[in-house]
Parts: structure tokens; sequence; C-alpha cells
């Protein structure tokens, strides 16, 4: 797989030595409180592996969309925007099924990586819960302007790795 970015962008000085995990002393804590309600809206953040921009690749890219299809096909996640970002994931999903949220992402993770070729993602993944009083649409629009906000693109529609159920990738009035 080729980057186009250097190697050591975004990592720390300890992660650039090779083979060294940097510890996260807060993962434990991402699951306390979790709870999986089918029917649910989730807003999902996971992150690579010392944040190595692997997803710079199209097809890695291409491959963990083509996973999210994946969910929704067996009937575990509907998926209501995305954007996948270098080194990270954006996630707005509605949790179906018998399948619980941890269980979709271990799929997702794990097939993703194994499709990839290599180990990919760091362990955990943040999720929220979006309550009723919280609009949907203005979550869709925050997670899709993601490459704008980190500089990669002038324009969203610009962006290959995201899409919306409201528009799809090549609209811009979400």
């Amino acid at each position: 797989m080729t980057n186009r970015c250097p190697a050591n962008v975004g990592a720390t000085p300890t992660s650039r030595l090779k083979g060294h995990k940097k510890p996260n002393p807060h993962g434990r804590n991402l699951r306390k409180g979790r709870v999986s309600s089918p029917g649910q809206i989730y807003l999902i953040t996971t992150v690579t592996q010392d944040r190595e921009p692997f997803f710079y690749d199209f097809n890695a890219a291409r491959m963990l969309i083509k996973t999210m299809k994946n969910e929704q096909e067996l009937g575990r996640a509907n998926t209501l925007a995305f954007v996948v970002m270098p080194d990270h994931l954006h996630w707005l999903m509605e949790l179906s099924g018998d399948a619980s949220l941890s269980k979709v992402m271990q799929s997702l993770k794990a097939l993703s990586a194994k499709a990839i070729g290599q180990p990919i993602w760091q362990a955990g993944f943040h999720d929220h819960a979006l309550r009723k009083e919280e609009d949907i649409r203005v979550t869709a629009r925050y997670i899709i302007a993601n490459p704008l906000r980190a500089g990669l693109v002038k324009h969203v529609g610009d962006y290959p790795h995201w899409d919306a159920i409201w528009l799809g990738a090549a609209g811009s009035n979400l």
C-alpha cells in the first residue's frame, strides 16, 4: 500500500520507534456505559494505529467503504453518513438487527483490515448515541465537512470518501 504522505506525519517521537505501541490508558473508559439499542442512531469515531494515514491510499479507503456497506447488507447497521479520513473514520449509523454496537465495530475493523491485508485499527472506538433533540442532518453536515476543516480539499464534492443518504457524494446541499 502506498501512502501519499510521509510515514512520520502525526507520529509522536516515541511512536516512530520500530514496533513501539503507545498504550492508551483511557481506551477502557470508552466502553463504560455503552448500550446497544437497535433503532438508535450513533456517531462512531475510530482511528488507525498510531494515527497512521492508511486511507490516503484510495483503494484502502474504498475497501473500508465496501466493508461498511457489507454491514448494511447483513442488516446490522444502516449507514446515514460517513467520511473516511486519512487516519480515522466518522460513521453516522443506525444500529439494526440483533448485533451489538461492539459486534458491528469488531466486524467492521476485522474485515476491513483483512481486505486491506494488514492490521490498521487502534483498539476501541468512540460512540455517541444521538438524542431525539439532536438534528441528524446537522451532525451529517459536520461529519462530511471534515476534509474541508482538515484542509484536504476546498470543496466537499472534491473529496472522494464520503456519502450521506440525503444526497450522495456528488451533492453539496445537505
